[in-house]
């Protein structure tokens, strides 16, 4: 028999690695284990299935678990790692449809195990009408809930990205949606007075925001919070994940930060032959230096490949992460890179940042929307640290500008001297990133 490698975790991060592995080693035998009943699929599409733009589940399935069967990858699906031996290279599996546990073997690991939603310790969080959505297990049970219970009154727990873009698809099916959160901003990846530009977005849509609000409990038809109560038929948690490293540390690998297995440049863990990939595992922060956990699609994705590189013999590296995230509600978008004020003053950085209001296009055309752009640099050398947008259609991906320059060190002046695209329908002469960029020289200068 030739080597066996057992990778934990069936999408993204797990199954990125397993077809890589496959085709690099025609020779190795492959097992994955997915508990879910899907494989390969966008999470990140969980809110748009929410809100009826998606039709189906199996919509937001990019390659079933037959078509990994056909690639010679013995693909199990319903099917639960209880533990790890890393010792005897044996994991107990649970056969969830059947109701039977055996042992594995495997020469080689690869833990993709995801995160969860991070459900607060209040009285009553775990009940039937309360849920975090990570999986499409997650989703169909929400979509389940939603249709029995034909909820008039939904509770968002959380004003993070997935928060928000839930609540916008509750409102896009006829719900009052009522966010609370204990921050006084929503989006805490910003800074707050760019927070605050989402709130009012959100505001205009009809959603009502109860900021500095903690959840105290949940109760049958309203929820309880330090301000009172509100009426809830259905609870959605947007509090964010933590990694599935219970598995991990049980068998004695190393954790990090928020509990996430600590992995190197090439997804090594801390033991030999066990490599791991995606929400369960930390990346390291390009500008700040600093270990971080970031439960992003893009980034389990090319982590996945790294590890499937490596895991066949060949050489590659995962550089790192820059914090790069986007969406949109209504017909609003944010994005932001890098790092924020507020993430860079504790990194150490001593900052120095701009914010400029103009338009996503040249402001004579009709199609001009407001966009505000706050950027982030180091005092004294202009490095770019990072920058948050927020307006019209047209604004988000321009992040992408300063994710890839701040990510190679580049300064200000770099920016505002970059040969960028202009026409009128993309945006005025002078891009809103390099009006921002012209008033952090101009400070530099001053």
């Amino acid at each position: 028999m030739g080597t066996r490698l057992l990778v934990i975790g069936g999408d993204a991060a797990g199954m990125a690695a397993a077809s890589v592995a496959r085709r690099r080693r025609p020779d190795m035998e492959i097992v994955a284990v997915e508990r879910g009943g899907w494989t390969s699929y966008s999470a990140c599409g969980i809110p748009y299935l929410v809100g009826g733009s998606v039709d189906s589940v199996d919509a937001l399935v990019a390659r079933r678990p037959d078509q990994f069967r056909a690639m010679r990858i013995d693909m199990r699906v319903e099917h639960e790692v209880k533990s790890i031996d890393l010792d005897a290279r044996t994991a107990e599996v649970h056969n969830l449809a059947h109701g039977r546990t055996y042992s594995l073997g495997f020469d080689l690991l690869h833990l993709a195990t995801g995160s969860s939603p991070m459900r607060p310790a209040v009285p009553g969080i775990d009940a039937p009408h309360v849920h975090g959505v990570q999986t499409l297990n997650d989703a169909q049970r929400l979509l389940d809930d939603i249709k029995s219970r034909r909820p008039e009154h939904v509770v968002v727990v959380g004003g993070g990205y997935i928060g928000l873009e839930l609540a916008e698809a509750f409102v896009s099916r006829g719900a009052s949606v009522t966010i609370i959160d204990a921050a006084p901003e929503v989006m805490h990846t910003l800074d707050p007075d760019m927070g605050a530009l989402v709130g009012r977005a959100l505001r205009a849509t009809g959603v009502t925001l109860r900021l500095g609000e903690a959840l105290l409990g949940v109760e049958d038809g309203e929820v309880v919070t330090s301000q009172g109560t509100i009426p809830a038929d259905l609870v959605v948690l947007g509090t964010g994940v933590r990694p599935n490293s219970d598995l991990a540390q049980a068998a004695g690998v190393a954790l990090g930060v928020n509990d996430a297995v600590v992995v190197d440049r090439q997804q090594r863990t801390s033991v030999e032959g066990v490599w791991a990939a995606g929400d369960c595992c930390q990346s390291i922060h390009r500008i700040s230096g600093r270990p971080v956990h970031q439960a992003l699609g893009t980034v389990a994705n090319k982590q996945g490949r790294v590890a499937g590189l490596t895991i066949s013999g060949s050489y590659a590296t995962f550089p790192g992460v820059v914090g790069t995230a986007v969406t949109r509600l209504c017909d609003i978008e944010i994005g932001r890179t890098g790092l924020s004020v507020t993430e860079a003053t504790v990194a150490g950085f001593d900052v120095v940042s701009a914010k400029i209001e103009t338009t996503t296009n040249s402001s004579y055309l009709p199609s001009a929307r407001p966009v505000t752009v706050k950027m982030v640099a180091e005092a004294r050398t202009g490095r770019l640290l990072g920058v948050q947008i927020v307006g019209g259609p047209g604004a988000a991906k321009r992040v992408d500008v300063v994710a890839v320059a701040a990510g190679e060190g580049m300064d200000a002046e770099d920016l505002l001297m970059a040969d960028l695209g202009y026409a009128p329908p993309f945006s005025s002469v002078w891009d809103p990133l390099q009006v921002a960029a012209r008033q952090i020289v101009a400070q530099l200068s001053a």
